[in-house]
């Protein structure tokens, strides 16, 4: 995700600073490679040697006679973003009037006057954000392109955002965004039938794929909807669904303003006609009268004719060929942009494998899920420059 980037961390005298380590961590497995400047209120908080150590890189802790600023953050500088995690409302407000009296607001500043991209993660008490001139300052910066990382409101305290939601923001914020001002829905996971107020039918899917997808697309500049059955994302907007007939109704519902749907949801295949009370256990024999639910992308395509679709397929027996065969019969069918495919036996791992299918040709991804995810996030770039 942040392979060859270069992340100028700087960090404020927040508590939430010993949260830079874990943060640090993070960037560098994403890829990035990391240099820390911190303000004399920080270094009482967490010492640089823990972010030496996070960073593999000496702590910017002073602006000397070497003007780290300007080799961190000038126009010709090492950094290729600025991540300020977590940012105390003193810091904000002094980013937005340009008061450089700390290293990493005198860093900021050289940033933003040489486009340099900046994060901005702000930490506090919930009363010193809601103060009607740290908000002033938010919105001040945020008008200058600065992407700012919401924190959670918790216990009356304004905490900083996962690292999660940090390290997508920066990788966000650092790269190119082909799917700039593109609506992407992704539909993730699997899909629950109830068989009575207690008992369900679903399948193995663990949703990694299509978050992963979800994530990249993000990533990449677009706006995201997710629906599955799973909690909130930092990278998007989450419509919560159960069943099969939850997911198609609520995945119509929002293609009506999508540029793309990703339809990599596990959906249920079969349904069955819920009983209304817990079916007693211990009968010698049950049985359970299975209905077929509507195919998901069978139903967006009759609405909405034009839309790109990347469909998913999953296959229990045969080879590759099989396989493409497969997919390819599902792509001319639904009239789909391409088709990732691989063996059910990869479900729930962190590792795949698949095949992205296409008119012409068959390619093989092999690795991690978030690798695929940026895979056919980068297909579908390709796909939706070609339409226009």
């Amino acid at each position: 995700m942040l392979t060859g980037v270069n992340v100028v961390l700087g960090v404020s005298g927040s508590i939430a600073a010993v949260k830079t380590v874990e943060v640090a961590h993070e960037l560098r497995r994403q890829g990035a490679s990391v240099r820390a400047v911190m303000t004399d209120s920080a270094t009482g908080i967490i010492h640089p040697w823990a972010l030496e150590f996070a960073t593999d890189n000496e702590v910017v802790t002073e602006i000397t006679g070497s003007v780290e600023h300007v080799d961190l953050c000038g126009r010709s500088g090492w950094g290729d973003v600025l991540l300020l995690g977590p940012a105390t409302a003193n810091t904000v407000g002094k980013v937005a009037a340009a008061i450089d009296d700390t290293p990493v607001t005198t860093c900021v500043t050289t940033a933003l006057g040489a486009d340099v991209p900046v994060v901005v993660a702000p930490a506090m008490h919930e009363p010193m954000y809601d103060h009607p001139g740290v908000l002033d300052a938010i919105d001040r910066v945020a008008s200058w392109g600065v992407e700012f990382v919401d924190p959670r409101i918790e216990e009356g305290k304004a905490k900083i955002a996962t690292e999660e939601a940090i390290v997508t923001a920066t990788a966000r914020a650092a790269g190119d965004r082909p799917l700039a001002d593109e609506h992407v829905v992704v539909t993730a996971g699997a899909t629950t039938e109830s068989v009575d107020p207690v008992r369900t039918l679903s399948n193995r899917s663990s949703g990694r794929t299509g978050r992963a997808v979800a994530r990249a697309c993000y990533v990449r500049g677009a706006d995201v909807t997710l629906v599955h059955d799973g909690p909130d994302v930092p990278y998007a907007t989450v419509e919560r669904v159960e069943s099969a007939a939850e997911m198609t109704a609520a995945t119509r519902r929002v293609a009506d303003s999508a540029d793309a749907l990703i339809s990599a949801a596990a959906i249920s295949d079969y349904t069955v006609e819920q009983a209304p009370e817990k079916i007693k256990s211990g009968q010698a024999e049950l049985t359970l009268t299975l209905e077929p639910t509507p195919k998901l992308i069978d139903t967006v395509r009759a609405d909405h004719p034009d839309l790109p679709i990347v469909g998913f397929k999953v296959e229990t027996e045969g080879d590759d060929e099989t396989l493409v065969e497969r997919a390819r019969e599902i792509r001319e069918r639904a009239g789909l942009a391409f088709v990732v495919a691989n063996d059910a036996s990869v479900m729930g791992d962190d590792e795949t494998r698949a095949l992205l299918v296409d008119a012409d040709a068959a390619t093989e991804y092999v690795g991690e899920k978030q690798g695929l995810g940026a895979r056919v996030a980068n297909e579908l770039g390709d796909h939706l420059s070609s339409r226009d």
